[in-house]
């Protein structure tokens, strides 16, 4: 699931007294006061766009950058054959479609009208002429003859489309057909398509490839990408245009510069030069107000007490790799606060969540406002200590009253410090 940067809000234990709940809440409140203050003085505003919606997400954090009417489920014309891509790619990559397999064109497929690749009954096109046919040429003839092949129907085919949509946390889309063809009940929403383009970048690296392509030869026909941002931005990639006149003028739009990815969504534009106009004034605010920062696991990684076990401390590493999206201008200003329920006690095992590392911004005069917050788990296995350390462990935190610490924010021991 993809959230917005300033939707993240820190993981809170239960408290177990009256006296406890009543500061909890008095801090979270002065914490999120702060940080909505900080974040609309900092984060860029987004621009306006002439489209009915858009959104554009960071593809390596995960962060939406900029959205309006985002999850406004309107007709999403051939954005659709993004998923009949999306669901192809995955047969390949699974051993369940051969690339070099032959494939029948139906007369449905022959007779669809549109943009097509021009496939007639009398050829057998291979599935991956068939791929360039649809990320190239938007042909719908590839996409009716695609999906027959692989479900035997278009129907069935458009089943499994809505099965990974909603997979893939695509909570405002639903499907009827391969094409995007107008149909009632087949809607999409720019969200969702961003969140189909970061997830094409991200699961089909070598696959992805075949949206730069900007025009394609079969059966003696050479046809061009209608996608105008591959020759007017130095820095796109990628995605698919599509055109009714129920949807307007769409475009999934997908860009890097150095380590940063954007994917945009841009819906309801009014013109073929509008769409590609509007989507590149969306990227380029991305890349002029934003940057992915990628700090190392040694970076993150935090030495925290233990009590009653055979060891007095533990390691914890990220789950995954921490990529975050922040203002150009306030890069510099990132830093990284576990949090976590003390205090922790033994057995612990090895992969057990033992908190959260959250990336905040600014912070040296204020709470800071977080922007993202990753799991944090345990490095290695603690066992319970015997009865005699258990109850010196008791006496320890006694003394301290580290148990009546309810946020428990520490810097921590960083890996560079062992």
């Amino acid at each position: 699931m993809v959230i917005n940067p300033t939707h993240h809000l820190p993981h809170i234990a239960q408290p177990t007294g009256a006296h406890i709940l009543s500061r909890f809440f008095i801090t979270l409140l002065s914490i999120l006061i702060l940080s909505s203050t900080a974040m609309a003085a900092s984060w860029p505003k987004s621009p306006t766009l002439e489209a009915k919606s858009w959104a554009m997400i960071d593809a390596r954090s995960g962060q939406v950058i900029a959205e309006h009417n985002a999850e406004e489920q309107l007709p999403p014309a051939s954005l659709t054959k993004l998923m009949t891509l999306y669901l192809a790619f995955e047969a390949i990559k699974d051993g369940r479609l051969d690339s070099n397999a032959r494939v029948d064109i139906s007369k449905k497929a022959w007779k669809i009208g549109g943009s097509t690749m021009f496939l007639e009954p009398r050829m057998h096109p291979l599935v991956n002429e068939l791929l360039h046919g649809i990320a190239t040429l938007s042909g719908n003839d590839a996409c009716i003859a695609l999906a027959e092949h692989m479900d035997g129907s278009e129907e069935s085919f458009a089943d499994r489309m809505n099965e990974k949509a909603r997979e893939l946390g695509m909570s405002h889309s639903h499907f009827k057909n391969a094409t995007g063809f107008p149909a009632e009940g087949h809607y999409s929403s720019a969200m969702d398509m961003a969140i189909l383009g970061v997830a094409l970048w991200r699961d089909f690296p070598e696959d992805y490839k075949l949206f730069d392509e900007r025009d394609y030869t079969f059966d003696g026909r050479t046809q061009p990408n209608r996608n105008r941002l591959l020759w007017t931005f130095p820095e796109a990639d990628g995605l698919k245009t599509g055109h009714t006149k129920e949807a307007g003028y769409c475009l999934v739009g997908s860009a890097e510069k150095d380590s940063t990815r954007f994917v945009s969504a841009v819906f309801g534009t009014k013109s073929d030069r509008a769409r590609a106009q509007q989507s590149k004034k969306l990227l380029k605010f991305g890349f002029r107000n934003f940057v992915t920062v990628r700090p190392s696991e040694r970076e993150i990684r935090r030495k925290v007490d233990v009590f009653e076990g055979v060891h007095d401390s533990i390691w914890l590493k990220p789950s995954s790799q921490v990529w975050v999206s922040v203002p150009s201008n306030n890069k510099n200003k990132l830093s990284f606060r576990l949090r976590y329920n003390a205090p922790l006690k033994a057995p612990i095992t090895k992969g057990q969540q033992l908190g959260s590392i959250e990336a905040v911004m600014g912070g040296k005069h204020d709470q800071g406002t977080v922007i993202r917050s990753f799991p944090m788990l345990a490095t290695s296995s603690i066992a319970q200590a015997g009865w005699v350390s258990r109850q010196w462990d008791g006496l320890r935190l006694w003394m301290s009253d580290t148990s009546d610490d309810l946020l428990n924010d520490v810097t921590g021991e960083t890996e560079n410090d062992k």
